[in-house]
């Protein structure tokens, strides 16, 4: 895993973390995102993954500790790994999580008996860990693949630090979007998504438009995950080029395989 320090100043940033849950559709791979609320401030109305700000309890030992099976991943990810599957819970019903002592994940049924944990988890009434303790789970770090890392230029008065991980989707589970921070759901194809934000008939703002170039080389979940693991995350800070051409760019590194070094400002759409 790449070196996260840097010389920017990273106070201001909110660690947040989202996931790309993939399946296998009937026209190839599809990943589930959800419609923002158009009454939220960051990327109203635009389709993303789901995903947010850590919460305090993310960071809480004792899930790694008896609530967890471990990903092979950096420990330090770890945090953002517990908020990467509480996100997709609240936002989208899917959980990756297992009957402590099972093998298998939890099946649509208990996910969706255990439907009335969303909101008090999304209001902060409730942790991760009050849940896996009071239904006896374990969540599934396992099944989390680091897929990228970006920090919001420095440009941006709303800054985060993100770490987006790729993870197949439980086989049975459907996903609905929670009706308050997201008001619309889909499973669709990387590049469908992509084509239709060239049409204008979707907004996507630029971060999450270069993680679906990313997932589009893939045609089916084993390739997804396959090329995910085999990748080296490089951090991204996209940086504001205004001398360099005739309308400002940002620009984000090579060495990140987007296949895009320099994108015009006025198709960012940040």
């Amino acid at each position: 895993m790449s070196d996260r320090k840097s010389a920017h100043d990273k106070s201001a940033l909110r660690p947040s973390s989202t996931v790309l849950m993939v399946r296998d559709g009937a026209d190839g791979l599809e990943v589930f995102m959800v419609k923002r609320n158009h009454a939220i401030d960051f990327a109203s109305g635009a389709m993303v993954f789901p995903g947010g700000k850590l919460a305090e309890g993310d960071s809480d030992p004792v899930l790694m500790g008896r609530h967890a099976r471990p990903g092979s991943f950096d420990p330090a990810l770890t945090p953002f790994a517990f908020g990467a599957i509480r996100e997709a819970f609240e936002e989208s019903g899917l959980l990756l999580a297992r009957a402590k002592g099972d093998s298998a994940l939890l099946p649509a049924s208990r996910v969706e008996a255990l439907g009335h944990w969303r909101e008090p988890l999304n209001r902060g009434d409730k942790t991760l860990r009050d849940m896996a303790e009071a239904e006896g789970l374990d969540y599934a770090l396992d099944t989390l693949i680091p897929f990228a890392h970006w920090i919001t230029p420095e440009v941006m008065p709303k800054r985060f630090d993100t770490w987006f991980f790729l993870a197949p989707a439980p086989a049975d589970q459907i996903g609905v979007h929670d009706g308050s921070e997201s008001v619309e759901s889909e499973w669709v194809g990387a590049q469908a998504a992509l084509d239709d934000w060239e049409a204008k008939t979707r907004t996507i703002v630029f971060a999450t438009r270069m993680q679906l170039v990313k997932l589009a080389r893939a045609s089916s979940m084993a390739e997804a995950i396959a090329i995910t693991q085999q990748d080296t995350i490089v951090d991204v800070m996209p940086v504001l080029d205004k001398e360099s051409f005739a309308e400002p760019h940002l620009r984000i590194p090579a060495a990140a395989g987007y296949g895009v070094t320099e994108v015009p400002l006025s198709r960012v759409g940040m």
